[in-house]
């Protein structure tokens, strides 16, 4: 059997980012892992075989299997086996990583998307900081205010804070930057 010419390959490849564009963050459906990131790459392997690579939003997410799961279904539906699905813990993923449209739709949902940046510019390349640092208060992704206060460093999953807003009285999760 002959190797798939360069534009089928590219159209393979094209479909497949296409397909995995709507698999959904398991503890918030409505971004997808593209979206948020996790997504990392989709690239043919050395031996031909689809290769899709994903990133933990930190390396002890109890959602990599569901998401990984979710993954090979849609590559099955959309019939672009054979593939292999890699988790790269390096780089560690960054709220960088997420587009401006995840953020769009964590603050419609009713999660305060993170603010600031993590990782910075440096000549090597990027680099993330792990070190405590100041940042601001969360505003309300309900009524927009920026007099939040917080309620527990942890809010429904680990890579959230539960905070509350001082003006409508609402709570809400904060996505954390990393």
């Amino acid at each position: 059997m002959s190797a798939p010419s360069s534009a089928t390959r590219d159209a393979t490849l094209e479909r497949a980012w296409a397909v995995l564009e709507a698999v959904p963050d398991p503890e918030i459906p409505v971004v997808s892992i593209r979206e948020l990131g996790i997504l990392r790459d989709v690239q043919r392997a050395d031996d031909g075989v689809l290769e899709v690579v994903i990133t933990p939003t930190y390396s002890g997410c109890p959602a990599m299997s569901q998401i990984a799961e979710d993954v090979a279904h849609a590559l099955d539906v959309a019939r672009l086996a054979p593939y292999r699905i890699k988790t790269a813990l390096a780089p560690a993923w960054t709220t960088d990583w997420m587009t401006a449209e995840a953020r769009d739709k964590l603050r419609a949902y009713g999660i305060a998307p993170p603010t600031g940046q993590c990782a910075s510019d440096a000549a090597a390349g990027k680099v993330i900081r792990f070190m405590p640092r100041a940042v601001p208060a969360p505003a309300c992704p309900r009524c927009g205010s920026v007099h939040t206060e917080r309620l527990a460093q942890f809010g429904s999953t680990a890579c959230k804070a539960l905070y509350r807003c001082l003006d409508c009285r609402e709570p809400f999760d904060y996505f954390k930057p990393y």
